[in-house]
């Protein structure tokens, strides 16, 4: 009976390393293909804004592509956004009410 068990044994351990081998194959052709998507999403820059449909009477060269600002003209632009500590302080002064409003 031992010599039947081992021979179940040795089986399911030559299952479970096939079983290994073919999930490591798919894992690396994953990885693969994962690398290759990610190559090609990087070489294409992504716009929010949809393509212009071209009307009748234009071609397209003559439509304006509008791309993504920079990373460093949306920090300038939201740092000009971004109001001063004294105009919001004169405003509050300017309004002319100091009364406190409890809900």
């Amino acid at each position: 009976m031992s010599n039947n068990r081992v021979e179940e044994l040795e089986s399911t351990v030559a299952e479970l390393e096939s079983t290994v081998e073919g999930l490591t194959d798919e894992l690396i052709e994953a990885k693969e293909r994962i690398r290759v998507l990610e190559a090609e999403l990087d070489a294409e820059t992504p716009t929010r804004v949809p393509n212009r449909r071209v009307s009748e009477g234009e071609s397209e060269a003559d439509v304006d592509v509008t791309a993504e600002a920079e990373p460093d003209e949306v920090a300038e632009a939201a740092a000009d956004a971004e109001p001063d500590e004294e105009s919001t302080t004169d405003e509050a002064e300017d309004s002319g009410s100091d009364d406190i409003i409890v809900a």
